[in-house]
């Protein structure tokens, strides 16, 4: 009979963002060894394992599972704004890194963020989408992409700058994809779409119809000033889609630390320059898309799978 593991995220279908994304796809990987259940909080359930995304907003499952299976294994994922807000601040985010068995983090260089103390029990495993079909893309213009919520951590003030200072460039369209989860930043979405043409805001659109968009997309930019391990950056490389991303840990954690499509977080200028070397300079996006498929594999969804299921056996019977 199949062990019984809870999966907690405190996103569920209609939240539309990573944190569903990957619990859905976790719970498909885990299914053909355990029976699953995919909860937003933990329910007393007798289960073999708990599986908990997000150390603060899953700190109450984790701190409940902990008290009532003392011995049993309990993973916790580490998010960006674990990394990189809650853990240094929130006392019952520190809790549920004290109390977890393992914790997930989804990049490279994550587990440096870690307390000292809990370096240990860090464990990588990128996240995973299928691999798409390059697309050749017109020469009539270059098409940037942006995809992330409107929210502060995503940063779209600096892609509203950069449209600003590309403003004059009619080659250099920029698409917008996100729901307005801050009112304020929606309305400076929208002001932007009316002063500067290059650019568009398309609000929220379904997951199926975004990652069409990642891939007809000369190039994705991903302004974030934190991350744990970012959706998009991913699906761009399984698309062949270069990217351009802030210079923080999870993106270089995702891209590599040698990776030559990168800019300060915050500075619309070194933005809106890299956009125009991806126009002008006719070696510039090639060069990333060799660097993008050389760590693209990285996120197959086999790799992946085995990545997660090892870290659920090793939990579950550790070694000696």
């Amino acid at each position: 009979m199949k062990k019984t593991l809870c999966l907690v995220t405190p996103a569920l279908a209609d939240a539309n963002n990573g944190n569903w994304q990957t619990a859905r796809r976790w719970a498909r990987h885990l299914a053909p060894d355990y029976r699953v259940r995919l909860r937003p909080a933990w329910d007393d359930g007798d289960d073999a394992v708990l599986v908990a995304l997000h150390a603060r907003r899953s700190a109450a499952s984790v701190a409940a599972f902990a008290a009532a299976h003392p011995q049993r294994p309990l993973i916790v994922v580490l998010t960006g704004t674990d990394l990189y807000r809650d853990i240094h601040h929130d006392a019952s985010a520190r809790r549920s890194l004290a109390l977890a068995s393992r914790l997930v983090v989804l990049h490279e260089l994550a587990a440096l963020d870690l307390p000292a103390e809990h370096r240990a029990k860090a464990v990588t495993c990128f996240q995973s989408t299928p691999g798409r079909r390059t697309l050749v893309k017109t020469g009539q213009h270059l098409r940037a992409l942006m995809v992330g919520h409107l929210r502060d951590e995503k940063d779209p003030q600096t892609l509203f700058a950069a449209a600003g200072l590309l403003r004059h460039r009619r080659d250099i369209l920029i698409d917008h994809v996100g729901d307005p989860l801050d009112a304020a930043l929606g309305a400076a979405a929208r002001a932007c779409a009316a002063e500067f043409p290059c650019y568009r805001w398309l609000g929220g659109l379904p997951h199926r119809s975004t990652l069409a968009r990642i891939q007809r997309a000369h190039v994705l930019v991903h302004a974030s000033r934190m991350e744990g391990g970012a959706h998009v950056v991913m699906e761009a490389l399984r698309s062949g889609t270069p990217v351009l991303a802030s210079r923080i840990p999870g993106n270089l954690g995702m891209l590599g630390v040698d990776y030559r499509g990168c800019f300060p977080v915050g500075d619309a200028s070194a933005l809106a320059t890299l956009l125009q070397r991806a126009r002008d300079d006719p070696a510039m996006l090639p060069g990333l898309k060799v660097q993008g498929d050389r760590r693209a594999p990285l996120f197959a969804p086999e790799h992946e799978r085995a990545t997660l299921r090892r870290i659920v056996h090793d939990a579950l019977e550790p070694r000696p």
